[in-house]
């Protein structure tokens, strides 16, 4: 059970990530999560969008890189240690988190992760009965 997150590539310029959020907006695409990451030279925006084939298309024709990748979102209680627990059965199991991102809602926090085995990661999540995201 992953999700698909777009990753835009952008310059680092004043007004690319504005530029982004108008294109999506124009088009009913509501973001869910993001997360920018900058380099010297360019930006990594990381999306997790209502409509994934829409936003690509959108977003390719007006010349934007766009690339797809899976990734998982697990939700776990917004209290201090329960992600620390989660990360812990992880690293048991020797899976590597590439990246990860999060956002809380209330009493329920939701963590995206890009594991360096996307199926073994579900595997074990789903062994400890960790809650994983398939859609928001």
């Amino acid at each position: 059970m992953t999700i698909k997150q777009l990753s835009v590539f952008l310059e680092n310029k004043t007004g690319r990530i504005n530029e982004v959020t108008k294109i999506l907006g124009k088009h009913g695409i509501n973001m869910h999560a993001f997360s920018m990451a900058e380099s010297t030279d360019f930006g990594i925006l990381r999306l997790i969008v209502s409509e994934v084939d829409k936003a690509v298309e959108v977003l390719r024709s007006e010349s934007f890189a766009v690339m797809l990748t899976d990734v998982v979102c697990i939700s776990c209680p917004n209290v201090a240690g329960s992600l620390s627990a989660i990360l812990e059965t992880l690293a048991e199991k020797e899976i590597f988190i590439e990246y990860m991102y999060a956002f809380a809602e209330g009493d329920k926090a939701n963590v995206v992760i890009r594991p360096n085995d996307l199926e073994k990661c579900v595997q074990v999540l789903k062994e400890c009965s960790c809650s994983i995201n398939s859609k928001f």
